[in-house]
């Protein structure tokens, strides 16, 4: 059995973190996570400032789409279809807990 090693990252909501820091947190290139920004995936504090700025929260989404990328030899546009579907499961799984908790409790 081949155990490895994870890499833990503490995640400050109120950090920001630069293109290159971005880039170098999540395995994707400069150009990846620019083409990420263009079709709305990735989406970083101020879109019209220079240089961009991300939140701390977007290196999740970044590794994951490196991890698309590198598993199903992705491109951009294959990435960012994937994550805007990941982020709507995300969402309707978060509504339906949140009904579910709204329900009388069963004996």
């Amino acid at each position: 059995m081949k155990v490895e090693l994870t890499e833990v990252l503490w995640l400050d909501e109120q950090e920001q973190l630069s293109l290159t820091e971005l880039a170098g947190l999540s395995g994707l290139s400069e150009t990846e996570l620019h083409e990420l920004v263009d079709f709305g995936a990735i989406i970083p504090v101020d879109p019209g400032a220079e240089p961009l700025g991300f939140r701390a929260d977007c290196v999740v989404t970044a590794r994951t789409a490196c991890r698309l990328r590198t598993d199903f030899e992705l491109d951009a546009q294959g990435l960012a279809l994937a994550l805007t579907l990941l982020n709507r499961i995300h969402d309707l799984e978060a509504q339906l807990r949140d009904l579910s908790a709204q329900l009388p409790h069963r004996p």
